[in-house]
């Protein structure tokens, strides 16, 4: 079984107790049937840094850290680098020296990159200024994990001052990244490089729900000059992957098949937020839905594809 993750958080996090964090998560594998997990940062880890320069020296002592914490593991364990997206050029090479030197099998990023100098401006990477590391997450053939992460404080008032209860994964973390998904979409990120691979969780942030509607409204902003050459939907069967974290719904998953095909969905957790033998239970109970094959591919075929394990 394949496992992507989204444990870590803070620096002073991963430096505490690896030895014991990592050999809590493999008693948690193994006691659930997981062969392998990748490790990430999670949010809003070096997104939440606005200083440009203290974002990008996080991210190298962020990534060492992980590299260093699995080094003698990886038959069990890869990892996804935390980028600095402030400089796009700086972003892409920090993610070719993840890759190339320390075996990285892709980034994680946390939504948008906030920035300025009250750390109030976000950063969206689907304006042309991004192109030059969408160009090197291309050369490198290596998936780019899109996260959620808690908005800035004067986004999260405004939207949610009348319900507070819907901060986080309710509403707030798919209402904002399905936004900047669909923003790949609708700037031509993907016909700009064909070949990008990205991957949304928690079912896709809702988007593969809502297709029909979605690709019928674009339509007609194409006279208004939006340069997305193809639609939502050719995006979610050639470059989008989902993967299932936190999302342990079966029929779910069932009309996802049918929008998109189960050969763009992977099993995931999301550990910690959602605990393993929590997934555990849930994909045991696909065995009578699913035929044995197509089980596989979703516990393990599609990842090992997707993340290239087997190079």
């Amino acid at each position: 079984m394949c496992l992507i993750s989204s444990p870590g958080g803070t620096n002073a996090e991963l430096k505490a107790n690896l030895l014991d964090i990592h050999n809590q998560r493999l008693a948690a594998m193994d006691a659930n049937g997981i062969d392998f997990m990748v490790l990430s940062c999670a949010q809003p880890c070096i997104q939440g840094i606005a200083d440009p320069e203290a974002a990008a020296a996080m991210s190298v002592t962020v990534n060492n850290q992980l590299a260093a914490s699995i080094s003698n593991n990886t038959e069990r364990f890869g990892a996804f680098a935390s980028l600095a997206m402030q400089n796009a050029t700086a972003a892409a090479l920090e993610l070719k020296r993840t890759v190339e030197e320390l075996g990285f099998l892709g980034a994680l990023v946390n939504d948008y990159q906030q920035s300025g100098s009250d750390g109030l401006k976000p950063l969206y990477y689907d304006q042309p200024e991004y192109d030059v590391f969408w160009q090197m997450v291309s050369d490198l053939d290596v998936p780019v994990y899109f996260h959620p992460r808690a908005d800035i404080a004067p986004v999260a008032d405004f939207l949610y001052a009348h319900a507070p209860f819907l901060k986080g994964p309710a509403q707030e973390f798919a209402a904002t990244l399905s936004t900047h998904i669909l923003g790949l979409c609708v700037n031509g990120v993907f016909d700009r490089f064909p070949n990008i691979k990205i991957i949304v969780g928690h079912m896709g942030e809702r988007i593969p729900s809502d297709l029909v509607r979605i690709d019928t409204q674009l339509l007609r902003q194409l006279e208004l000059g939006m340069p997305m050459k193809q639609n939502v939907t050719t995006y979610f069967r050639k470059n989008i992957y989902e993967t299932t974290s936190g999302n342990f719904a079966t029929d779910l998953l069932k009309f996802h098949i049918g929008e998109i095909g189960l050969d763009r969905i992977m099993y995931s957790i999301d550990y910690p937020f959602v605990g393993i033998p929590d997934g555990t239970v849930w994909i045991d109970s696909l065995n009578g839905t699913l035929h044995e094959e197509d089980l596989n591919s979703l516990k393990r075929g599609l990842a090992i594809k997707v993340l290239r394990l087997n190079d």
